[in-house]
């Protein structure tokens, strides 16, 4: 049966889709592409038609789940957030809960050293773009200043949810984004 161009477009869309919330859960290489395929609702068979490769795949995903414009509104819901705001909704039980969909950097941060050069440069321009965008809601300084500040928000803001993630203590784990949270509203 053949599949028209709208058909194959909205395959591709729903692959990546799904790409995105299985690699987050899983790691890159926890999942293979027939697992995908098949919680696309796809034959394994398809995947070659819209995807050289497995790392291809990856590559893409990393770009469109990084690359989305509107990062800040969709963490917070509000269209001018503040620091605070984007704080507080990064460093939530609720985000901490929904690694398939919450923060790649988390999720996926350990695993991109050992992937190929296409995915880590798509990281690599992907935490550029979430950085300037935390540029943006910061407070006006210099933009030397604001960048480092931005950097470290950043650092701050993945570390404490990789940690929150990590440990087997939901008090601890709830203590983490507290702290982590508290402590970037007094600096």
């Amino acid at each position: 049966m053949r599949v028209t161009r709208e058909q194959a477009a909205a395959n591709r869309e729903n692959i990546l889709e799904v790409a995105g919330t299985l690699f987050r859960e899983r790691g890159f290489d926890g999942i293979g592409v027939a697992d995908i395929m098949k919680r696309a609702g796809l034959t394994h068979g398809g995947f070659y038609g819209h995807f050289e490769s497995k790392d291809h795949l990856a590559a893409e995903t990393t770009t469109r789940v990084l690359g989305r414009e509107g990062w800040l509104r969709r963490l917070t819901g509000k269209a001018n957030p503040s620091i605070r705001d984007v704080v507080r909704s990064y460093l939530s039980p609720r985000h901490r809960d929904d690694a398939g969909h919450g923060c790649l950097f988390a999720a996926l941060g350990s695993d991109v050293v050992r992937q190929p050069r296409s995915v880590r440069r798509a990281f690599t321009e992907g935490l550029r773009l979430r950085v300037a965008a935390l540029q943006s809601v910061l407070p006006h300084r210099s933009a030397a200043v604001q960048r480092k500040k931005a950097l470290t928000t950043m650092a701050s803001l993945v570390g404490a949810l990789i940690l929150s993630r990590a440990v087997d203590d939901p008090r601890l784990s709830g203590e983490i984004l507290e702290a982590v949270a508290a402590s970037m509203a007094d600096a």
